[in-house]
Parts: C-alpha cells; sequence; structure tokens
C-alpha cells in the first residue's frame, strides 16, 4: 500500500501562486529593452532631436486628457530647464540630464490607473530634510500647477 499523503512543505509551496508582471509591465520592459537598442545603434552621437521627436510622437499616441497633458507638461519643462533632453524611458516620456532620468510623465493608460503622474528619479536635486514628494498624481493641469513644476524642474537640475 503506498502512502499518498503530501508532505506540508509542498501543499504550502503550491498554495501561493505567483502572477509574475503585468501586461502593462510587460510591455514597459519591452519598449525599455527597444529603447536601448535604438540608444546603441545611434551611438554616443545621439542627437537631442531624435529624443525630442520620440518624445513628441509617444504624447501624439496618448488619448485625449493625457496627451493634452503631457504635451503641456512637455512645453513647461523645455521652458524651465532647457538642459535637459527629451527621452522615451520605459515608453514614458522622459527628461534627462547627462543621460541620466530627472523626471518623467507616465499617461494614466500606460498602467491603467485613475490618474496620470508626474515624477522624478533620485538624480533629481530636490531634496528638503528627511521626507520629500518624488511623483505626482494629475487629473488636470491649471496654471498654478505649472509653475509650480516649472519651479520644481528648476530645483531639480539645480
Amino acid at each position: 500500500m503506498k502512502d499518498t499523503r503530501k508532505s506540508a512543505k509542498t501543499t504550502a509551496a503550491t498554495s501561493k501562486t505567483y502572477e509574475g508582471f503585468t501586461d502593462e509591465e510587460r510591455g514597459a520592459m519591452k519598449e525599455r529593452a527597444q529603447e536601448l537598442k535604438v540608444a546603441a545603434r545611434r551611438g554616443p552621437r545621439g542627437k537631442k532631436e531624435d529624443g525630442e521627436s520620440a518624445v513628441l510622437a509617444k504624447l501624439a499616441e496618448l488619448p485625449e486628457p493625457d496627451r493634452v497633458m503631457g504635451e503641456r507638461l512637455h512645453a513647461v519643462i523645455k521652458a524651465s530647464a532647457p538642459a535637459l533632453s527629451p527621452k522615451l524611458w520605459y515608453g514614458m516620456p522622459a527628461y534627462a540630464k547627462d543621460g541620466k532620468v530627472v523626471c518623467f510623465f507616465q499617461s494614466a493608460q500606460k498602467f491603467n490607473t485613475r490618474y496620470a503622474t508626474f515624477g522624478f528619479n533620485d538624480t533629481a536635486n530636490l531634496d528638503d530634510g528627511a521626507m520629500w514628494p518624488t511623483a505626482f498624481a494629475l487629473t488636470e493641469l491649471t496654471a498654478a500647477d505649472e509653475a509650480r513644476i516649472g519651479a520644481l524642474v528648476k530645483k531639480a537640475v539645480s
């Protein structure tokens, strides 16, 4: 007669399921891999205009509310910090200084969220005490929001 009992270790391991990355996350990783391939083909002399055209093309693909916000953010960032180079980063419009992403825009559609996000990476010079915001939810952009974002971008690259 065979013993058909399973060990507790096996049972515990099979009761947990790993869902892994979402389709959106896998898509973002594939976009990042493609961006790296394109950058490698361009070599070290990749033009700022190439990044600008890629960002503008990506913004044009977005659905209406995010497209308008993204285009306005692009204009605010370019006016506030002309030294930043537009580029795609995980399929999102981003702005880099010396090749390192300082800030980025993520549409609500990107990861099926209820709001778009404007965020800063750790290369941004925004340190303020022991805690400070690094990302902002956007549902619309007012003139006051644009002024605040412009000031934050200037500070981030200072």
